[in-house]
């Protein structure tokens, strides 16, 4: 990947329905070898999806937590089951093995308070193998990106 391909990378983020007409010309490129970057990247998984980032608060999701889950023993088993009942539930947008003093970072979106208490008692917390839970509220996103810097 050189510069050239980190320049479609940013275009792409930014705007993911551009055509390679419109790409090539902010990157300096004619469009065949702007598109036969772009299909390299894709190819090479560097380019996972093409998605449309959605308003939460226009689909109702008005709560987002952030939740530090510790297990109760380190163990492969405890681990692995966590892991793919993880996947099961949608309300969580993102699962995170992290260091310190918690073993995962979730981030949850719903709609309300209520739906966040019936979350964590009817899904959450009845997984094998959890010890606690700690939560955290957004109250204001002050940055909230999806790019990555190329």
């Amino acid at each position: 990947m050189d510069a050239t391909d980190g320049k479609i990378l940013m275009q792409l983020q930014r705007n993911a329905k551009q055509n390679t007409k419109e790409i090539a010309a902010k990157v300096g490129l004619s469009v065949t070898p702007t598109y036969e970057r772009i299909r390299k990247l894709e190819q090479q998984k560097i380019i996972r999806s093409y998605v449309a980032l959605v308003d939460r608060t226009k689909i109702g999701k008005e709560l987002i937590a952030y939740c530090q889950v510790t297990l109760s023993k380190q163990q492969k088993k405890l681990a692995d089951n966590f892991k793919k009942e993880i996947m099961l539930l949608p309300d969580i947008m993102e699962c995170h093995q992290v260091s310190g003093n918690f073993d995962y970072l979730l981030k949850i979106a719903v709609n309300d308070i209520a739906g966040f208490h019936e979350f964590i008692n009817e899904k959450l917390s009845i997984i094998d193998g959890i010890s606690t839970i700690h939560s955290s509220f957004v109250l204001d996103s002050v940055k909230d990106s999806t790019a990555f810097n190329v």
